[in-house]
């Protein structure tokens, strides 16, 4: 099973992780990967829409007199 090494924890937190794994009668190990489970089960990735389609091609020459006529 993979590992995990978590390096210099703030204290606060090692303290806190500390104390819900005395509270709930685990190892901070355990604790600690219960936080994370339950953290993914909330977890929801935003999703964008599709990039708007255009028939307009983007040249040098389209920019240059857009920006003559203040388009852009």
């Amino acid at each position: 099973m993979p590992g995990l090494l978590i390096k210099d924890i703030p204290p606060e937190v090692h303290e806190w992780l500390k104390r819900e794994a005395e509270r709930n009668r685990r190892s901070m190990t355990q604790q600690a990967i219960v936080v994370f489970e339950e953290r993914m089960r909330r977890f929801h990735p935003v999703k964008f829409p599709p990039p708007a389609q255009t028939r307009t091609v983007l040249t040098a020459d389209f920019i240059d007199r857009a920006k003559r006529e203040g388009r852009l």
